[in-house]
């Protein structure tokens, strides 16, 4: 817990369990898994919850207006499309916060007045990588200034809806032993601390199998991991996440990597198509991967990792899972959003 409440705290709507004693805070954290898993009458071992340090979290997508020549940087009120200009944030890295300072001026000369704009960040190995949107084109003058300002800020990148307008560094992450380069809209757990204990349970949990398929796999955040211990099939539906797996695959030490670009919403792996493999990874977005738990359920797979960003959908995939001759051993709460209602969580599950 932070030794003070943060100034914006009553107001931005990042933070509304600030206030909260530890324990209490904790334990209604890992309430969210265990009422979820309740209500489909499931019963496991879950752990206690791994809270990230504040001060960790490495991705923010902020909201900006200029109004009267000052610009206005911060997330939105509760329950508000308001935006709260934020001065401090005990959740940020410092590099972030410190930053955000620095953006205002850039924004100020770039942006006209009544204008506003989407600003995702990330603070990568190489540098902080910026993500804008706005309604703005790419005219010379703002490509000029941007670039300008990039190497002013010491940024790494500036995209612009996805593309990139300025690089002065590729931005990389670290996935195990690999360095990956990271996609201007790839997906990326919010902390390096949660993703180190995300990925240690599903490589634990997957141990003595030989072919994992790694589904929704992103740009590798489980899957070269585990290509360090096993043969991986990773399966998303970007292509440029993809191939930069596919760059960190080719890192020393790991065993044989492949992918395939394929819409697991539409078209899941099928029962016969499963049957390739004796363990599974599945880390999908918010809305889970009910018509995949189907599938998972009718094959031979024997081990399954599920990393969940939603307690309700993974406890209905759960059941289904379940009903298909799975037990859900145990289930390891994770905070990577500090303060919030947010909880993301992973489960192992093993067929008798």
């Amino acid at each position: 817990m932070p030794d003070h409440l943060c100034r914006h705290f009553g107001t931005c709507g990042g933070c509304t369990l600030q206030d909260m004693r530890e324990d209490e805070y904790l334990s209604h954290k890992r309430s969210l898994v265990t009422d979820a898993l309740s209500r489909q009458g499931i019963a496991c071992d879950v752990f206690e919850v791994f809270a990230v340090p504040p001060g960790t979290r490495r991705r923010a997508t902020l909201k900006a207006i200029k109004r009267n020549g000052a610009v206005e940087i911060g997330f939105h009120a509760e329950k508000s499309h308001a935006i709260v200009d934020l001065r401090e944030c005990p959740v940020l890295r410092p590099k972030l916060t410190a930053l955000i300072q620095a953006l205002r001026d850039m924004l100020k000369e770039i942006l006209a007045d009544g204008e506003d704009a989407e600003l995702k960040l990330t603070d990568t190995a190489t540098g902080p990588d910026l993500s804008l949107r706005w309604k703005r084109g790419d005219d010379a003058d703002t490509v000029s200034a941007l670039a300008r300002w990039a190497e002013k800020l010491n940024l790494a990148r500036v995209s612009r809806h996805g593309e990139t307008m300025v690089e002065l560094a590729k931005p990389m992450v670290r996935l195990g032993v690999a360095e990956v380069p990271l996609s201007s809209e790839a997906f990326l757990q919010p902390t390096e601390e949660g993703q180190s204990r995300l990925q240690e349970f599903v490589v634990v949990s997957l141990a003595k199998s030989k072919r994992v398929a790694d589904l929704f796999s992103g740009c590798g955040t489980f899957s070269l991991p585990l290509a360090e211990f096993h043969k991986v099939h990773a399966v998303d539906i970007e292509a440029e996440q993809l191939a930069a797996l596919a760059v960190g695959a080719r890192t020393p030490g790991h065993k044989s990597v492949s992918t395939e670009k394929r819409n697991l919403f539409k078209r899941p792996l099928s029962e016969s198509e499963l049957d390739g493999f004796d363990a599974v990874c599945l880390d999908p977005p918010r809305a889970g991967a009910e018509e995949q738990a189907k599938a998972l359920a009718k094959s031979k797979v024997k081990r399954i990792a599920y990393v969940s960003c939603d307690p309700g959908s993974f406890a209905r995939d759960a059941a289904i899972l379940i009903g298909g001759g799975f037990s859900l051993m145990r289930v390891q709460p994770v905070d990577q959003f500090l303060w919030s209602d947010h909880i993301e969580l992973a489960g192992k599950f093993l067929r008798a």
